[in-house]
C-alpha cells in the first residue's frame, strides 16, 4: 500500500507555541502491486527544499526520490528473504486466513495515517515498512491502551515517551497524537538501529527491551559469529532466549508487510480512508474543545477526533495551546471565537469545599459526578480517616461541553514494569550520561554496561537501566523500549 507520489503537502507539528495554520495531506494508497519506483519526476533536492519549507524539522516529503540506489533501499525492509521462514509463513497464513477480517479493518484505519508515517520514516532514513509496526502494536488505534500502561498507536510507556520529547501529563498525552507519537517512535527506532546495526534486532528491542537483546547477542556471540545483517535476529531467535512475544514480533512484522503490500494476492479487499489532515489554531489556556467546535461551526466529534491527546475535553491550564481543526476551517477562527459568549468559552465554574463535606455531597451540590470532579481536581485533598474533603479548597466544576469531549482514561503517569525486589532501576533523564548515573549509584560505567548488556556507553532519555542488585538476568524486566509484558488492547478507560 505504498502511497502514490504527489506534490508535497504539510503534516504539521504541534506544540504549545503559537504558529500559522498547517495541514497534513498526502496521496491515498496506491492499488495493490504499485511499484515504489513509480515516482514523479522531481529531484531529491527539490523535494528536500519543499519539505523543509513546509514541515520544518519534523517531516520529510511524501514524494519518494530515486536519485540513488541507497535512497531506494530506504523504502522497505528485507521481506522476501524471510517469507518462507516458519514463523513468518505461519503469520502470513493467519493474517490472510482466520484473522483476515480484523487485519482488513486495521489496515483500512491505518491507511489514513500511512502517508504521514511513511514521510516521517523516509525523512529519518528508516525503512518505510516500519509503518506496519503500528499495525502489530495497536492496529493503528491512537487510543490503544495495554495492561502494561503502554499507550497509542506505537504503544509507548510514559518514561520512554517523555524521554524522546513527548508531553505526557494529566491534561495532555501526546502518545495518543498520531503525528507526535510517530516522531517519538522514530527517534527510538533510530537509536536502536544505530545500536544494533540491524532493523530487525531494533524491532525486537523495541518490543523486548534493548538490554535483553544486547545480553543475548553477548551470550551467544560465539554461535552468531559469521552471521551478519538481518540474519542475526533470526539466529538469536532460534536460541530460545528471547521471550516468545519477541521471537514472534519480527515475523509478525514481516508477515504484516507482505500481506499489506499485496492485499489482493492474499485475498484482502481494502478501502483507503482519506489522508489524515488538519489545520491548527491557537487558543487560550483552559479552552473547551466544544468552544473551538462552536466557533468553527463543526461537530464537536470532529475536533475531539483530531485531538485525542487532549484528555479532559479542555486545553491545559496556564499557557496557550495549539488545537487541530478540520482542514480549511481555520480561516476567520479568531473572530468567530471572540464572538462566543463567556459561558461558551468558560471550561469551569469554581466552588469552595465546606467543612464536613464529602465528595458525594459536593457532587450533589454541583450536579457533576464524583468521578468527573476527580478528573479536573487531581490534587484534591481528602482526609483518609473521615473520607471528607479538606475544607477551603477551590474545586473546578467542569461544564457539560467539557465533559462531552473528555476521555475516561487512566492517569498517564502510571508505569507498570516487571520487577525484582532485589533490583534497582533508573530511568534515564535528559542530560544524564552513563558516568553521571554510575556516580549517583556509587558504581562504575563498566559495571552498568555489563549489567545492562550495553556494547556502547550511549544512552537515551527514557531508557531503563538496572543499576543495583539482582543480576543480568533480572534486567530482563527493564522494558525501556515500549510496554512490558502485557498484551495490547483498545482504550476502555479502565486499567487493564
Amino acid at each position: 500500500m505504498a502511497p502514490t507520489p504527489v506534490t508535497v503537502a504539510p503534516t504539521g507539528r504541534d506544540s504549545t507555541a503559537s504558529r500559522q495554520p498547517a495541514a497534513s495531506d498526502a496521496a491515498p494508497s496506491a492499488p495493490s502491486g504499485a511499484s515504489s519506483t513509480d515516482t514523479a519526476d522531481v529531484s531529491k533536492a527539490e523535494v528536500s527544499k519543499a519539505a523543509l519549507q513546509v514541515f520544518g524539522d519534523s517531516v520529510a516529503a511524501a514524494v519518494p526520490a530515486t536519485d540513488s540506489a541507497a535512497d531506494a533501499g530506504s523504502m522497505g525492509l528485507d521481506l522476501h528473504a524471510y517469507e518462507t521462514q516458519e514463523r513468518v509463513a505461519h503469520y502470513v497464513k493467519l493474517f490472510s486466513g482466520d484473522a483476515r477480517d480484523r487485519i482488513e479493518v486495521r489496515l483500512e484505519r491505518g491507511s489514513r495515517y500511512e502517508p504521514m508515517m511513511r514521510a516521517k520514516l523516509r525523512n529519518a532514513g528508516l525503512p518505510e515498512d516500519l509503518v506496519y509496526l503500528a499495525l502489530i502494536e495497536s492496529g493503528y488505534d491512537p487510543n490503544a491502551y495495554s495492561r502494561a500502561a503502554a499507550v497509542g498507536m506505537w504503544q509507548l510507556m510514559t518514561g520512554t515517551a517523555r524521554g524522546v520529547g513527548l508531553r505526557v501529563d494529566w491534561w495532555v498525552d501526546e502518545r495518543r497524537d498520531p503525528v507526535r507519537s510517530t516522531d517519538a517512535a522514530i527517534k527510538f527506532l533510530s537509536y536502536l538501529n544505530d545500536q544494533f546495526g540491524s532493523m530487525y534486532l531494533a524491532a525486537a528491542a523495541y518490543n523486548g527491551g534493548p538490554g535483553r537483546v544486547s545480553r543475548g547477542l553477548e551470550r551467544y556471540a560465539d554461535d552468531l559469529q559469521g552471521t551478519t545483517g538481518e540474519d542475526r535476529y533470526f539466529a538469536l531467535a532460534e536460541k530460545d532466549y528471547l521471550r516468545t512475544e519477541t521471537r514472534n514480533y519480527v515475523p509478525q512484522l514481516i508477515a504484516a508487510a507482505l500481506v499489506a503490500k499485496q492485499p489482493a494476492r492474499y485475498g484482502l479487499t481494502l478501502r483507503t480512508e482519506p489522508a489524515y489532515s488538519y489545520d491548527t489554531v491557537t487558543v487560550p489556556a483552559s479552552t473547551p474543545l466544544a468552544a473551538v467546535a462552536k466557533a468553527l461551526g463543526v461537530p464537536l466529534a470532529q475536533v475531539a477526533e483530531l485531538n485525542p491527546h487532549v484528555l479532559r475535553g479542555v486545553t491545559p491550564p496556564k499557557t496557550p495551546f495549539v488545537v487541530r481543526v478540520p482542514t480549511g476551517s481555520s480561516a476567520g477562527f479568531d473572530t468567530a471565537f471572540a464572538r462566543l459568549s463567556t459561558e461558551d468559552r468558560t471550561a469551569y465554574v469554581r466552588t469552595t469545599s465546606k467543612k464536613g463535606e464529602t465528595l458525594a455531597a459536593i457532587s450533589r451540590r454541583t450536579g457533576v459526578s464524583s468521578e468527573h470532579l476527580r478528573w479536573y481536581n487531581p490534587k484534591l485533598e481528602i482526609a483518609k480517616k473521615s473520607g471528607k474533603v479538606v475544607a477551603g479548597q477551590v474545586i473546578l466544576v467542569p461544564s457539560a461541553g467539557v465533559l462531552a469531549a473528555a476521555h475516561d482514561v487512566p492517569d498517564p503517569a502510571i508505569e507498570i514494569y516487571g520487577s525484582s525486589k532485589s533490583a534497582v532501576y533508573h530511568t534515564v533523564k535528559r542530560g544524564e550520561s552513563l558516568g553521571l548515573i554510575a556516580r549517583r549509584y556509587k558504581t562504575t560505567t563498566a559495571a552498568l554496561m555489563r549489567m545492562n548488556g550495553l556494547r556502547k556507553s550511549l544512552i537515551i532519555p527514557g531508557q531503563r537501566l538496572l543499576v543495583r542488585g539482582g543480576s543480568a538476568r533480572a534486567a530482563k524486566s527493564s522494558r525501556g523500549a515500549t510496554k512490558g509484558k502485557a498484551s495490547r488492547g483498545r482504550s476502555t478507560g479502565r486499567k487493564h
